[in-house]
């Protein structure tokens, strides 16, 4: 038998961007990939929580968390820090022409809709992208998703992350970009 893996509850979520590297420890870690480019490396981890995205280029790191708020993180190089409510954007100017733009929200759906993007997200989850799909609570019931899909075109980076909460009916989805501008454009 497997093991269960409990999420926290929506609203005691957070999402919060380093400039620096997170030590994998602090994290239930339930899948993992790994991408490595000419210019950069990506780590994607999907967490009991939430998500772990960390970039590394040429000595530069950022990292994105969404994770539980009461979850023991550093405040050391911290950039931007929500908690998961409603919808947020930023965008942080980094060295060497990085830009890094983020968005997310918080959708709470009717029932039968839920099911549908639930299903979606899971039918495309299977196709591409690293996704995780929890144990439910019982065998009937609707198990939590975690999926992350990565995107890569010449010059940027872009990241999707969708999180059900079958018990909330809730979808926690991100979007990032990290971007590099070349000079005189």
């Amino acid at each position: 038998m497997g093991v269960i893996h409990y999420r926290p509850r929506v609203n005691d979520l957070i999402f919060q961007v380093y400039a620096r590297p997170i030590h994998p420890e602090l994290f239930d870690i339930l899948a993992r990939r790994r991408v490595q480019r000419e210019d950069y490396e990506l780590n994607v981890w999907i967490t009991r929580t939430g998500h772990v995205i960390t970039w590394e280029r040429q000595g530069m790191t950022l990292t994105e968390v969404a994770a539980a708020a009461d979850q023991d993180l550093p405040t050391t190089g911290r950039l931007l820090h929500y908690r998961l409510r409603g919808e947020q954007s930023a965008s942080l100017p980094l060295a060497h022409g990085i830009t890094y733009q983020t968005s997310f929200q918080v959708e709470v759906l009717p029932p039968e809709i839920f099911l549908h993007v639930h299903d979606e997200i899971m039918a495309d989850g299977s196709k591409r992208g690293l996704l995780h799909n929890f144990q439910p609570n019982h065998r009937l019931a609707v198990a939590p998703l975690g999926y992350v899909l990565i995107e890569a075109r010449p010059g940027c980076l872009f990241l999707n992350s969708f999180h059900t909460f079958p018990g909330e009916h809730t979808v926690v989805k991100s979007q990032s970009l990290i971007e590099r501008r070349l000079v005189g454009k």
